[in-house]
C-alpha cells in the first residue's frame, strides 16, 4: 500500500511539474506575442527588429520586452537600441546584486560617453524597497520593474535562474555577451566600443 502511496505522489509531482512547464513556456510566447503587439501593432516581427533569430544564445537578436519605470512609464527593449546596453537583472534585497552595483556604476561612468547604457530590470516586489536601492546605489540609468517578483514574464522569456544575470547588447540588439561582473563588464566594454 506504501509503494502505490508513493508511486501516486511521485505521479502528482511529476504532473505538476510538466504543467508548470506547459505554464511558463505558454506564458513566455504570450508574452513575446503581446509585446511584439505593442511594437508594430500586429504579431509580426516588429519593425525595428533585424530578420535574424529572437533567442537568448550570443549572437541572436535579444527577445523584446516593455516594463514600465518607477513614475509608470513604459519602456520597450527595443526602442532602446543605437547604443550598447546591457540588460541588467537586479533586485534591491539581492545582496550579491547591491555587492555587484558599484562595479556596474564604475563602467557606467567610464562608458556613458561612449556609446553605452544600461536597463536595470528589478524583480522587486515592494516599490519603496526598490526605489530606496535605486537611490542608496546610485543607478542613475533607466530602471524598469512590473513588480511581479519571480513571477514577471520577463524572467521566464530571459529564462533568469538566478541574479545578478545579465546581458550585453550591440546596436542592433543581439547579444555580445552574457553574465559579465566584476572586471569582467569593463574589460569587454573596452574592447566593444571605440
Amino acid at each position: 500500500m506504501k509503494k502505490k502511496s508513493l508511486l501516486f505522489v511521485l505521479f502528482l509531482l511529476l504532473y505538476a511539474t510538466a504543467c508548470k512547464k506547459e505554464e511558463q513556456q505558454e506564458t513566455q510566447e504570450d508574452y513575446t506575442e503581446n509585446t511584439q503587439k505593442q511594437e508594430s501593432g500586429s504579431t509580426s516581427t516588429p519593425q525595428n527588429a533585424n530578420p535574424q533569430q529572437v533567442g537568448l544564445n550570443v549572437g541572436d537578436v535579444a527577445p523584446n520586452f516593455t516594463l514600465n519605470t518607477p513614475d509608470g512609464k513604459p519602456i520597450s527593449l527595443y526602442a532602446l537600441r543605437g547604443k550598447t546596453l546591457l540588460i541588467d537583472f537586479w533586485a534591491a534585497w539581492c545582496r550579491p546584486c547591491r555587492m555587484e552595483n558599484p562595479n556596474v556604476v564604475a563602467a557606467y561612468e567610464k562608458f556613458k560617453n561612449k556609446g553605452f547604457d544600461i536597463l536595470g530590470v528589478s524583480l522587486d516586489q515592494d516599490k519603496e524597497a526598490w526605489l530606496r536601492a535605486i537611490e542608496k546605489d546610485k543607478l542613475t540609468w533607466t530602471q524598469v520593474s512590473d513588480l511581479k517578483f519571480w513571477d514577471s514574464p520577463v524572467v521566464a522569456l530571459y529564462q533568469v535562474q538566478g541574479i545578478p544575470m545579465n546581458f550585453l547588447l550591440d546596436k542592433e540588439g543581439k547579444i555580445i555577451a552574457k553574465n559579465l561582473r566584476g572586471q569582467a563588464l569593463e574589460a569587454t566594454l573596452q574592447k566593444v566600443l571605440p
